[in-house]
């Protein structure tokens, strides 16, 4: 919620009296409402007693990739709000300038917001067809490396090699089928996050935290 506020974009605001006299630099101007009816409005088990009605961002992907950005993350069909909105929040920590979703799960929806934990309203989180995201982003000069077990290469290759330094957009599937096959052979490299333990596999937001991480860290030492 504060981050919401703070990125102005709130349009209206629900309170309970209790949440209003916990948060009063939150709720200022907000209609109160009973505990009643602050839940039926949340989605949540156990609402807070602050509810807001905020208005979606209009950017597009052409408005992100013409900025000349260094690091974007790409969903791919996400079939998992929660894991949506986990690699929104890693994507924002790691510094990368936006987050573009090509169906799936929806960004906006009440589960992935909640598990960005306000990162949504960090950066821009655009919506587009793969084909279009590729295009643009291939057009624009941007690395596209999409992650899968079966990547032909490995990441930390790639980072000794020091190609991570590269303006980069890292494509994540979905944590049940993975990145479509067609997908991976559009981008530039495929690649795999090396398994030094016994685990079978990385959960799609550990790989994507992982990997936005080795890019911001090698741009960052380029300069």
């Amino acid at each position: 919620m504060r981050e919401a506020v703070a990125a102005g974009a709130v349009v209206e605001l629900f309170a309970t009296a209790e949440a209003a006299e916990r948060h009063p630099d939150l709720a200022s101007g907000a209609s109160i409402v009973t505990a009643r009816d602050a839940a039926a409005l949340s989605e949540t088990v156990t609402p807070q007693g602050l509810v807001a009605v905020c208005r979606l961002p209009g950017a597009a992907v052409a408005d992100v990739v013409d900025l000349g950005p260094r690091l974007v993350a790409v969903l791919v069909d996400p079939n998992d709000p929660g894991n949506l909105g986990t690699i929104v929040r890693s994507a924002d920590a790691a510094g990368a300038a936006a987050v573009i979703c090509c169906g799936g799960a929806d960004p906006w929806g009440g589960k992935a917001v909640r598990a960005s934990a306000g990162s949504v309203f960090h950066l821009p989180v655009v919506e587009a067809t793969v084909e279009d995201a590729l295009a643009r982003l291939a057009a624009a000069g941007i690395a596209t490396l999409a992650a899968t077990g079966s990547g032909a290469r490995d990441l930390d290759e790639l980072d000794d090699a020091g190609e991570l330094a590269a303006p980069t957009a890292w494509l994540f599937g979905s944590e049940a089928h993975g990145l479509p096959p067609a997908v991976v052979d559009a981008a530039t490299r495929s690649v795999r996050v090396p398994i030094h333990g016994t685990a079978e596999s990385l959960n799609v937001a550990a790989a994507a935290a992982v990997c936005l991480y080795a890019s911001a860290r090698a741009q960052r030492r380029a300069g």
